[in-house]
């Protein structure tokens, strides 16, 4: 498997969603984690109804920008009042950590990190596939069962179809075609 680039967001579990306050929720949101909203966007994407909001910003890009969502949590905490659904800020930092915390009707209601050089292994001569079976029990593994996605799925997510929803404006974002699944044959 191709080794992850470190990534973070806010994943929740959707049927649909119109959008309408999506601009608005995201720009309070990133102010009141301490960043501008000029010039930022919101990266929404979505696999299997599993649908991952992410800030496109300089100060969200790389390693650095990956682990500033495992201390701002206030778009989390908005989208779970919003929504109605629990809603997990996450960070995957292949090089460090793995971190979740879980929020619904707007308060904190769980959260799990594992720092990789704490990580109880027991055997450093582990196959690929145990490695893997091991990795299930680690805070994305955990995730991505919770929301119905395999850990290499959820890992995916940045890479999903997505849309870049402008938080200079209060315009609706079409988000309609990103929950409706694709076909596997090219015909449709």
């Amino acid at each position: 498997m191709a080794r992850s680039e470190a990534h973070g967001g806010y994943l929740c579990r959707l049927e649909s969603m119109a959008g309408e306050e999506l601009p608005r929720l995201a720009r309070e949101s990133l102010e009141a984690d301490g960043q501008q909203s000029d010039g930022a966007g919101l990266l929404i994407s979505v696999v299997k109804k599993v649908v991952r909001f992410a800030y496109d910003a300089p100060h969200t890009y790389g390693r650095r920008g990956a682990q500033w969502y495992g201390m701002h949590h206030a778009l989390a905490a908005r989208l779970s009042t919003a929504f109605g659904v629990t809603v997990h800020a996450y960070v995957f930092d292949p090089d460090e950590l793995e971190q979740v915390v879980t929020y619904g009707g707007g308060h904190r209601v769980g959260g799990e990190t594992l720092r990789y050089d704490e990580a109880e292994i027991e055997d450093d001569a582990l196959s690929e596939a145990a490695f893997e079976k091991l990795q299930e029990r680690w805070p994305m593994g955990h995730l991505g069962r919770l929301l119905g996605l395999a850990r290499a799925e959820l890992l995916r997510l940045p890479y999903a179809r997505s849309v870049l929803v402008p938080l200079e404006s209060d315009e609706a974002p079409t988000l309609e075609p990103l929950f409706v699944e694709r076909s596997a044959d090219p015909r449709g």
